[in-house]
């Protein structure tokens, strides 16, 4: 297992990962950021898909760390426009570990498949920053099968979907079918993806054998 020493950090998604654990001089990889999915895959009419739209909403001790010195009107109260520096500094910041989104259509793992990110912004309720955003495809998929798996390569930040919501096709096809595979599950499917997630970008943490992962088959 990779270490690290924590000595400063950036209010960003992986500097505060490292900030949250400041006080212990070094620590080993162990999610130290957890985040709650709600992720939509998007589909054209002529039934590719073009991106996935997500919703990830963050612990509570991140929450209040990443707030600090945020200047806001009203006590308790974030709006959007105060927020924008925030997510904006966290979009660029995540651009190298590739949004922590990875591809894999019709069994090809994709390098770089998905544009920057569109529409995003933090909200805050109930103590919690939620990060809105959707990642265009480079071009629109057309697929029998695609795999979306979705952690950070080192596993600072832990990313598990919601229970009662967490993937939804908006405009596939009808034929189209979605299987959702949570970390830790043990259908043949999983196996196959735990060796078929060890992406380039991942080689060098353990995050993908972690992976939240999204399955959709059109045949």
């Amino acid at each position: 297992m990779r270490c690290i020493n924590a000595k400063s950090a950036l209010v960003t998604l992986v500097g505060l990962a490292l900030a949250l654990i400041v006080t212990t001089g070094s620590a080993c990889a162990h999610p130290d950021v957890w985040v709650t999915m709600k992720s939509e895959v998007i589909y054209a009419p002529d039934g590719s898909a073009t991106g996935i739209r997500h919703a990830w909403s963050f612990d509570d001790t991140f929450s209040a760390y990443a707030l600090q010195g945020i200047e806001h009107k009203q006590n308790g109260v974030y709006t959007r426009e105060e927020l924008a520096p925030l997510a904006e500094t966290n979009m660029t910041s995540i651009k190298g570990n590739n949004y922590f989104n990875f591809a894999r259509i019709d069994g090809e793992m994709q390098k770089g498949a998905f544009n920057e990110p569109i529409d995003y912004w933090f909200d805050y309720a109930d103590s919690g920053l939620t990060l809105h955003f959707t990642l265009p495809f480079k071009a629109p998929v057309r697929a029998r099968n695609l795999e979306i798996g979705i952690y950070d390569p080192e596993y600072f930040i832990d990313f598990g979907f919601d229970e009662r919501e967490p993937v939804k096709l908006v405009n596939a096809p009808a034929q189209c079918t979605l299987e959702l595979v949570r970390p830790g599950d043990a259908a043949p499917s999983v196996q196959r993806l735990n060796k078929s997630f060890q992406a380039p970008e991942a080689s060098s943490g353990m995050g993908s054998h972690f992976a939240s992962k999204v399955l959709i088959s059109c045949p």
